[in-house]
C-alpha cells in the first residue's frame, strides 16, 4: 500500500480490492492515477494468491473521471494523450487493457461513476453496485464523443437505444435503474458491498478452475466480433485443449471423491 499515492491495494487470497483514493475528488483520476492502477492491475495478474481483482472507491463516489485541470490540459492541447498508451500494439482507449486481464475484474460501485469512472466500470467484466451509487456518460455534455469504448460496451450491455439515450443526454440514472436496464449485474446495500464482491471471488476460487475462467474471458470477448462458424470452431480447439489438461482431471476426481476441487492458478509456476 505504501508504494502508491493515488490508490490503496489490499491482497488478501483470493482477492485483490484496489481502491481509488482521491476522495477529495470523487476518485477523479490523473496520468498519475492511471499508471498507478495499470501497475497494481499488472502485479495482480501474475500473482497467485489472486484468483480475482475488486476495484472500488473510497469516499462518496467511485471514480468521477479525468480530473477537472487535466482536462483543461488534455483541451487545450498541453498533453499528448497518444504518449500514454503503454505501445503501439495495445488496445486504445484508458482501460481496455482490462478485457486482456487472464482474471477476473469486478467493479464494486459504491457512488457516482462518471465519464472515464463509468468506462472503468464498463471495462470491468462484472459491475456489483450499492444502492447508492449513480452513473452518468457525461461526455456529450463536454463536447466529446462516447469515448474509450463506451460506443462498443454500452450497447452491447443495454441495448442500441438505451446506449444512445444515455451517451446522447448524459442523463444521471440511480442504481435500481442502471440494474433494470442490465448496466450493473449486481445490487447490494453499501455497507454489503465489499464484501459482496469478495464472497463472489471466494466462490470462484472454490468452485471453477482460474485457468479455465482466464480462456472463458478470453472467448467471450472475442467471440464478440466473431460470426458463429468462427467462434464455434475456436471453442472446439480450446476445449478439447482443456479436456486434456491436468485441471480437467483434477475437476473429475474432485467430483468422484465428493471433495472441493485443486485448481491450478493463474501465475502459479509452470504457467
Amino acid at each position: 500500500m505504501s508504494d502508491y499515492s493515488d490508490i490503496q491495494v489490499e491482497i488478501e487470497d483470493p482477492t485483490c480490492v484496489i481502491r481509488l483514493n482521491r476522495p477529495d475528488k470523487l476518485n477523479a483520476f490523473t496520468y498519475h492515477t492511471l499508471k498507478e492502477i495499470r501497475t497494481a492491475i499488472d502485479s495482480a495478474a501474475t500473482d497467485p494468491r489472486v484468483v480475482g481483482i475488486i476495484i472500488t472507491g473510497n469516499g462518496r463516489g467511485f471514480c468521477a473521471g479525468l480530473d477537472a485541470q487535466v482536462l483543461a490540459s488534455v483541451t487545450a492541447g498541453d498533453v499528448d494523450v497518444t504518449s500514454e498508451r503503454a505501445s503501439d500494439a495495445e488496445l486504445p482507449g484508458i482501460f481496455s487493457y482490462l478485457l486482456e486481464v487472464p482474471k477476473p475484474i469486478i467493479a464494486a460501485i459504491n457512488g457516482v461513476a462518471a465519464g472515464g469512472g463509468l468506462i472503468l466500470a464498463l471495462m470491468s467484466d462484472l459491475r456489483i453496485a450499492s444502492r447508492e451509487a449513480s452513473f452518468t456518460t457525461i461526455f456529450l455534455k463536454r463536447g466529446l464523443i462516447s469515448e474509450h469504448g463506451s460506443s462498443w460496451l454500452l450497447p452491447r450491455l443495454v441495448g442500441t437505444g438505451r446506449a444512445l439515450d444515455l451517451l446522447w443526454t448524459s442523463d444521471r440514472i440511480d442504481a435500481e435503474t442502471a440494474a433494470d436496464i442490465g448496466l450493473v449485474e449486481k445490487l447490494t446495500d453499501a455497507d454489503k458491498l465489499i464484501d459482496t464482491a469478495k464472497g463472489y471471488v471466494r466462490r470462484l476460487a472454490e468452485s471453477a478452475a482460474p485457468l479455465a475462467i482466464a480462456a472463458t474471458k478470453r472467448l467471450v470477448y472475442r467471440h464478440l466480433g466473431m460470426g458463429y462458424v468462427e467462434a464455434l470452431k475456436e471453442a472446439d480447439v480450446v476445449q478439447n485443449e482443456f479436456v486434456a489438461a491436468p485441471d480437467a482431471t483434477e475437476g473429475a476426481h474432485a467430483l468422484l471423491e465428493k471433495r472441493t476441487p485443486r485448481f491450478k492458478r493463474v501465475g502459479e509456476t509452470g504457467d
